[in-house]
């Protein structure tokens, strides 16, 4: 068992080696497209950060079974699991079940809206299962990735002890990417694996918060004045908040669709593999996670909605589409209803998810990911 002060130590030692300041180029690194900007840009445009635009030979080991791996010690085995029925069986034997990306429904909603195939590399020997590494080929990018693609962040390894790791990363197949991957994770593997900076990701724990207005203290003043007048700007509107309604999803990827097109940028939402994903993210809720949809109305018009996922004392902030057109600080409103909302369903915590699309680190603490390629 690791104590606390010896991981926080660790951690201290293998973010040493990263700049994560603004002009970083930690900061500039980019997971996701830049599909929700904030309500007033403060300027600067991330770019993607891609190394692995060759394209490599599609999945090298298509049969399924086990095979020999030389450099691996005589008693493990290394099998190739491809059946949809056997990865869900195996994930929900070594997944960590610890955020709303753990989750097999979450995943899953991006098998069923992408149809790549999985490659799973499982590690065992004759008595048990030892260790998971969830992958599929990426056919856009070339690449294999994550079980679920490059989306998902926060991610753990699955395996019983993390010495297992480095063989299945020595195993798996090129070109790889394996993004956002947990700074807890990256303490217990660091000696053995060479990590890189991801994006940031960004949380708000709510502990010590009866209200937004408790969280509104911690900030400086400027930014204080600012959410607040933001606030007030759209509660003159009466502003008619909606719980739940999910058939506004269609609406969400209509507002930023048109916000994104309007700034010149090509919305995620344009690939219709995506919508599709999103939607069956909402309809298998309520098997692990539980889904929440907040829709914000002003004079019979909508000016924002918010697809909220509910995992594990969590409240993550998954999609959303903003009116800033027409109801400017309407981003800003959403951020302090929905830490209302929070705190009123018992969470602890808001994931704002990674990437900090120049507005997140003034509101949110950065939490570090990391990545692997080869």
């Amino acid at each position: 068992m690791v104590s606390g002060k010896c991981y926080t130590w660790a951690i201290v030692q293998i973010m040493s080696n990263f700049d994560f300041s603004n002009s970083s180029g930690f900061s500039n690194i980019i997971k996701k497209e830049e599909i929700e900007p904030p309500d007033r840009p403060i300027g600067g445009n991330a770019s993607s950060d891609n190394n692995n635009s060759k394209v490599g030979q599609r999945e090298p080991l298509q049969h399924l079974g086990s095979f020999f791996v030389g450099s691996l010690p005589e008693d493990l085995d290394v099998e190739i699991v491809s059946e949809i029925e056997r990865c869900h069986e195996l994930w929900q034997e070594l997944s960590s079940h610890k955020t709303l990306f753990d989750t097999w429904e979450f995943r899953y909603a991006f098998y069923l809206g992408y149809h790549y195939r999985p490659y799973f590399i499982l590690l065992k020997n004759q008595k048990e299962n030892l260790a998971l590494l969830p992958l599929w080929y990426d056919e856009d990018e070339k690449r294999y990735v994550w079980f679920g693609s490059d989306w998902q962040e926060e991610v753990r390894f699955f395996s019983k002890d993390p010495k297992y790791i480095p063989l299945l990363i020595s195993v798996a197949p090129s070109p790889l990417l394996l993004n956002a991957i947990s700074p807890k994770s990256a303490f217990h593997l660091g000696r053995s694996v060479s990590f890189e900076p991801d994006s940031a990701k960004y949380v708000l724990h709510l502990e010590k918060f009866s209200n937004h207005e408790d969280y509104l203290t911690t900030l400086k003043k400027n930014e204080r004045h600012s959410m607040r007048k933001d606030r007030r700007r759209i509660e003159g509107q009466n502003p008619e908040i909606i719980i739940d309604n999910f058939s506004d999803f269609d609406n969400l990827v209509e507002i930023s669709k048109k916000r994104l097109t309007e700034k010149n940028k090509v919305p995620d939402w344009q690939d219709p593999r995506r919508i599709e994903t999103f939607r069956q993210v909402i309809n298998l809720g309520g098997r692990s996670y539980k889904n929440r949809m907040i829709t914000v109305k002003i004079n019979g018009k909508i000016a924002g909605v918010d697809l909220i996922c509910l995992f594990n004392n969590t409240y993550f902030a998954v999609k959303c589409g903003y009116n800033v057109a027409e109801f400017p600080g309407i981003g800003n409103f959403f951020n302090l209803i929905e830490i209302d909302d929070a705190i009123k369903l018992g969470m602890k915590k808001i994931d704002f998810l990674q990437n900090n699309y120049t507005w997140k680190s003034r509101w949110f603490e950065a939490v570090p990911l990391f990545k692997y390629q080869k």
